[in-house]
């Protein structure tokens, strides 16, 4: 059961005491408070774990600070959307928004390779009206000769320049809990010219130790991408993992499942859940088609099979896409086969225009069908 408090309540007022001392002393029934910051307002969620369902609800509604109460399954506590439409759903941080509703696109280097790429690539997301990319400093590999990615060395010259060209969140994935601390001081020391979403791989999905570390501070959001090896169900339960330990500020990214089904493509396409996860969660959803396919290889239409799964995804609902991106694909460190050049950006961006405006045509389709149709 879920106790959903009144906006803003104080908590040391003699409501929230009267509230709280109530549901501290109901048998079989233990307390977890989450508190949600959005844009305008304070939320304060307690979540009553137990022995609850001999519980009267009107009597909870009843309490001083008590706004509405909500009945939960044990799965995706936090994060689930629990058949209520009412809650919050996404956050903003940075001064970009995070929703269910809206659309952010994080073009950029897989790896950050040279200054120069860096700035090339800011630049030119900056000309062209964005103010989100990814960047990845640490990288997990399977090979362990392969590349790693310059780590810390490589934060302060990568961080200065998204502040130059008002890039105002960068994608970073971290494999240890100390990379969280790097970035952190890094920022600070530097002024904090833009912000960082940390991002889980597929790879750390089911680590959860990391999970927890990341769920601890409530800083940076998270962009947890779905393992490439195990079912829905068990990601968004990693998703949960983060939310639990207190930071529910959660993107969760499709990817695209390891399998040869999914061949010539790098991984099987998986967009189909955008739309499945959304119902499921309050999570805003991403795409990454850069790791599903897997190559810049063109269907006979002209159009990259990138960008073919990019609609696929968008046109579904997706709020967010994770696309790789290079100015000299073939000196890239890490995965120069999948990143598009750098000439191609406008249309991309173009053709994600398009698709989510028919997402959204779609979505008005269908919301004058259900008000047509006879009760």
């Amino acid at each position: 059961m879920l106790a959903i408090l009144h906006p803003d309540t104080p908590l040391d007022s003699d409501s929230y005491r009267q509230t709280l001392q109530f549901l501290e002393n109901l048998p079989g029934v233990s307390l977890k408070l989450h508190e949600v910051e959005g844009a305008t307002q304070r939320l304060t969620e307690i979540y009553l774990i137990g022995d609850t369902k001999s519980l009267d609800q009107a009597d909870i509604e009843a309490l001083p600070a008590v706004e509405r109460v909500i009945r939960i399954s044990d799965d995706y506590r936090i994060l689930g959307r629990h058949r209520d439409d009412q809650r919050q759903s996404g956050f903003t941080y940075n001064g970009v928004e995070f929703s269910q509703n809206n659309l952010n696109v994080f073009a950029g280097l897989c790896a950050v390779d040279t200054p120069e790429h860096v700035e090339i690539m800011m630049r030119t997301l900056q000309e062209h009206g964005q103010q989100c990319t990814r960047m990845g400093a640490y990288k997990p590999r399977t090979n362990p000769y392969s590349f790693q990615g310059h780590g810390r060395n490589c934060l302060p010259w990568v961080f200065e320049t998204a502040g130059k060209h008002d890039i105002r969140v960068v994608a970073m994935e971290i494999t240890h809990e100390s990379h969280i601390e790097e970035i952190h001081e890094c920022l600070e020391k530097l002024g904090r010219p833009t912000g960082v979403m940390l991002q889980v791989g597929t790879r750390n999905t089911q680590n959860f130790e990391l999970l927890k570390a990341i769920g601890r501070q409530k800083t940076y959001p998270v962009l947890l991408k779905r393992g490439f090896g195990i079912t829905l169900n068990e990601s968004l339960n990693a998703a949960e993992y983060l939310a639990s330990e207190g930071n529910a500020n959660v993107v969760f990214c499709l990817r695209g499942m390891k399998s040869d089904a999914g061949h010539p493509h790098r991984n099987m396409v998986d967009f189909a859940h955008v739309p499945t996860v959304k119902r499921l969660t309050r999570m805003p959803v991403c795409v990454d088609p850069s790791h599903s396919v897997g190559s810049r290889d063109k269907a006979p239409d002209g159009i990259p099979d990138v960008m073919h799964a990019t609609a696929q995804g968008v046109i579904a609902g997706a709020n967010m896409v994770l696309v790789d991106f290079h100015p000299k694909p073939e000196k890239a460190l890490v995965d120069g086969p999948q990143a598009l050049l750098m000439d191609e950006l406008p249309a991309y961006l173009e053709d994600i225009r398009l698709c989510h405006q028919l997402w959204k045509n779609r979505q008005a389709l269908y919301s004058r069908k259900g008000e047509s149709t006879p009760t």
